[in-house]
Parts: C-alpha cells; sequence; structure tokens
C-alpha cells in the first residue's frame, strides 16, 4: 500500500519560510561572533558556530511554544559572554525573533511578563565576564536589551493588524450574507405580490367565465336564441383574462427583454366595469356610497380593487345566493370597504375546496396599512369588512391644488 502524506504535515511553503528564518537567524549569529572588541572583524570561533546553531534551531520551536522558545534562546544569549564573545545584537538575534513571534500569539500581559525578565537577563551576565568592561559597554548593552523589546512592539502591531483585517474580513462576509438575505426576502416578496396578482386574476375571471359558460348551457335548452349573447359574454370575459393575465406575467420579464404591457393598475374608478361583469354572470350586485371620495395611493386603490373583486368571485363561488352588496364609508382618515351576501337564493354553492382569497385580502390591506375581517352573519351570509387607511385631507388637497396649477402653467 502505498504511503500517504499526512495531513498534519506543514505545507512546502510553511517548510521553506521556517528554513529561511532559521539560515537568517545562523548567519546574523555568526556575523555577531565575528565581531570583536574596537569594531575587529575575525572569523567566527568555533563556539559562534555551535551557539548559532543551537539557538537558531531553537527557532522551529516558537510557534507551538513561543513562551519556551524566548526563555530557551535568552539562555543562549546569556552564554555569549561567558563563552568568550562579544555581546551584541546579532549574537541574540534568534532572541530578537522569538521574542516578535511570542507578541503575536501571546496576551500582553504574558508577553511582557516574559521579555522583561529576558531583557534583563540579556545585559546582567556580560559584565562580570568581559574584560576591561567600562561605562563606553553601557550603550552596546542597551541595545542588545531594546532589540527583543522592539521586536516585541513590532509584534503587537502586527497582531492588531491581523486583528483588525479578520474584523473587516468578517464585517464584508456579513454585509455579502445581508444583500444576499435582503436580495432574496425581497424576491420572495414580489414573488408574493405576484402570486396574489394571479390569483385574483384567475379566480375572478375564471369563475366569471364558468358562470356564463352554466348560464348559455342553461339557456341553450330553454332559451336557444338567448345563447349567442351569453357566448358574446364568454367571449369578451376570456379575452379580458388573457389581457391581464399577459400583462401580469409581464412582471417576470428581465430589463432588457421586450416592453411588457404597460396599462394602468386597476383601481376604485374602475369598479362600475367589474359590478357589470358580476351582473352578466347572473349575480345582482348593489353599491352603495357614504361620505366624500377622495383620490387614494395606487398600492391602496388597487387593494380596495381587489378586495371587492375577490369577495364578490368568492360570493358567486361559494354562496347559495344571487345578489349582493358593496358599500364604501369615506371617513376623515380611513375607507370602509364591506361587501356582503344574505347567503339565500335559489343557486346552490359550487362544491370547491378552500383557496387563499381570505389570505391574499388580509395580505393585501395589511400591507398598506389597514385591516381585513371577513366571517358569517347572524341573520345569515357572509361579510367582508377591510378599513383601508387615507393619507391626510390637507395633504391631498395640497397635491390636488399644485396639480392643477402645474397643468395651468
Amino acid at each position: 500500500m502505498a504511503n500517504r502524506p499526512s495531513s498534519l504535515a506543514p505545507p512546502v511553503e510553511s517548510r521553506w519560510r521556517e528554513g529561511t528564518v532559521v539560515a537568517v537567524a545562523f548567519v546574523l549569529c555568526l556575523l555577531g561572533g565575528a565581531l570583536g572588541v574596537n569594531d575587529t572583524v575575525t572569523p567566527p570561533p568555533v563556539p559562534a558556530y555551535l551557539l548559532a546553531a543551537v539557538s537558531s534551531g531553537l527557532l522551529l520551536a516558537r510557534h507551538r511554544a513561543p513562551v519556551a522558545t524566548v526563555i530557551a534562546t535568552t539562555g543562549c544569549g546569556m552564554l555569549v559572554a561567558p563563552m568568550g564573545l562579544l555581546s551584541t545584537p546579532l549574537l541574540v538575534a534568534p532572541a530578537v525573533i522569538s521574542a516578535y513571534s511570542l507578541a503575536i500569539r501571546a496576551e500582553r500581559r504574558v508577553a511582557l511578563a516574559v521579555l522583561l525578565p529576558s531583557a534583563a537577563l540579556l545585559i546582567a551576565v556580560p559584565p562580570f565576564f568581559e574584560a576591561d568592561f567600562s561605562w563606553a559597554d553601557i550603550s552596546r548593552l542597551a541595545t542588545v536589551a531594546a532589540a527583543p523589546l522592539v521586536a516585541a512592539v513590532f509584534g503587537r502591531s502586527t497582531r492588531h493588524r491581523r486583528a483588525y483585517l479578520a474584523i473587516m474580513e468578517e464585517r464584508a462576509r456579513r454585509a455579502e450574507e445581508s444583500r444576499d438575505e435582503e436580495a432574496r426576502r425581497r424576491v420572495a416578496g414580489e414573488r408574493l405580490r405576484i402570486a396574489r396578482e394571479l390569483h385574483d386574476l384567475v379566480a375572478h375571471q375564471i369563475t366569471l367565465a364558468n358562470a356564463q359558460a352554466t348560464v348559455a348551457a342553461h339557456l341553450f335548452t330553454t332559451r336557444p336564441e338567448q345563447t349567442r349573447t351569453s357566448l358574446d359574454e364568454l367571449v369578451r370575459t376570456t379575452r379580458h383574462a388573457l389581457d391581464e393575465l399577459r400583462a401580469t406575467v409581464g412582471l417576470l420579464r428581465q430589463p432588457d427583454d421586450t416592453a411588457a404591457l404597460t396599462d394602468p393598475a386597476p383601481g376604485l374608478s374602475q369598479i362600475p366595469a367589474l359590478l357589470r361583469t358580476f351582473r352578466r354572470a347572473g349575480l345582482a350586485v348593489s353599491i352603495h356610497e357614504d361620505g366624500t371620495a377622495r383620490p387614494l395611493p395606487p398600492a391602496t386603490d388597487l387593494t380596495a380593487y381587489r378586495v371587492i373583486q375577490e369577495a364578490l368571485t368568492n360570493v358567486t363561488k361559494h354562496a347559495a345566493t344571487g345578489s349582493a352588496e358593496v358599500r364604501l364609508a369615506w371617513n376623515r382618515d380611513r375607507v370602509t370597504i364591506t361587501v356582503t351576501d344574505d347567503g339565500r337564493g335559489s343557486r346552490k354553492p359550487q362544491e370547491r375546496p378552500p383557496g387563499y382569497g381570505l389570505i391574499g385580502m388580509r395580505e393585501r390591506a395589511t400591507a398598506v396599512g389597514g385591516t381585513l375581517t371577513a366571517g358569517g352573519r347572524s341573520q345569515g351570509g357572509f361579510l367582508v369588512s377591510a378599513h383601508l387607511p387615507l393619507p391626510a385631507a390637507e395633504n391631498t388637497t395640497r397635491r390636488t391644488d399644485e396639480a392643477i396649477e402645474g397643468e395651468g402653467r
């Protein structure tokens, strides 16, 4: 069986990077070992090679055990003077590199607790082993002590920068998820709106077509001469259904598709035409209006039309009656739409499974800030009542006056 590479093995790039760091530390230690007193340069002695090899090799453990690595490299740095070498920042390069790694990975209190004693120990030993030690050597030892501390400062800066980049990446990821969620929410809302339109359209027109076809079939045996009129009504109803269906499906087109139909959305101004279609289908519908009618916002106007349409469609499909009443009551801040039937008559309700008409009407009313209630009446029949908000009267008057002035100009 062939040997598979371990998943725990470090990648090739990481091995090359670690090897480079160890090699650089080894070279710096040798350069430090070549320096003598009075800036003289001599070939590195054997102890310099040994010290460089051991202290540089310890750096391989700086990721797994940063504290132990700092302690070990500091111990190697303390051996510089006892081995007859001149203590310089180059000879303690492994301790500097390990201090940088510790500052990146450890908390600030841990780093300070380890690095401050380490810097102190690096300069505590040389005065006892270097010959002719004088105050002039203090500056050199100060650089030895400062080197790991400066490296630690750079390490903390790198830690903060990495944390900042991680936070920014997380924010970008969350923002992207929020945008995707918002896009999905808008798509779902648009799908629900189109589903409502299709339900209202299909339920209304197909119900009318079915009622007209039933009337035509009845007249065919009793009064054949009137069958043609009923069939003409059926043709007009189905043609109108196809036009509305085409306009609604046109909402699904992409922006670069051919232009869809742009007929205005229906509103209360088209209620008389709507009631005529129900009357031709055999439903006697009366309408009463209380108060002064006012212009409605487009969404509210469409909702009012769809509520009346769906309520009368439900009467045609489900109620055992041949009559219904529509009432509009205009108040200061709302319009109340009431559709009622008495539930009596010679017609039999059609046996159909429950649909989504009432749910759709209630969702439409809620979407424009209104409410809708529906249920049976104590005296018989069914009642649908919708309360839709109206814009402030003064705002409506101002908009109307501005429109008139604009037309005058």
